[in-house]
């Protein structure tokens, strides 16, 4: 091996090691710069979102569970504030009225797809589609 391919090999391995040798603070920028910039998620894998801390009350439980239906009377569900569509189901009892909504009747599901929803809720919601009849 000649002199000069000695010298070009002691520099390319002078500098290739260099460049290998890295502080932990450059480990943290080089993270930083590669992390991805979302989340991929196959169906039914999805993160767990945390409950609402407390009751959520009956038109909020309304809103983003039973208007879908009950706004518009789809598959027969009664409309909200409509006494001609609710005053048959509160002349049996309102406590069979609940144990319908947290049991599910006819196309209605259990607990109008609100599984998270705790008894006292699907009530609240009840009571804000039949306040004022």
């Amino acid at each position: 091996m000649s002199r000069s391919a000695l010298s070009v090999f002691f520099a390319v391995f002078t500098f290739s090691v260099s460049a290998f040798a890295t502080s932990p603070s450059d480990y943290d920028a080089i993270a930083e710069r590669i992390k991805p910039v979302g989340n991929v998620y196959l169906a039914g894998s999805e993160p767990i979102k945390e409950e609402p801390i407390g009751p959520r009350d009956g038109e909020t439980v309304y809103k983003t569970f039973c208007t879908a239906c009950h706004a518009t009377g789809v598959t027969g569900a009664p409309k909200t504030r409509n006494a001609q569509d609710w005053t048959p189901r509160l002349a049996q009892s309102k406590d069979v009225l609940v144990n319908h909504a947290i049991q599910g009747f006819n196309l209605m599901p259990a607990r109008g797809t609100c599984m998270n929803c705790s008894d006292e809720e699907i009530v609240a919601a009840i009571e804000h589609m039949i306040a004022g009849l």
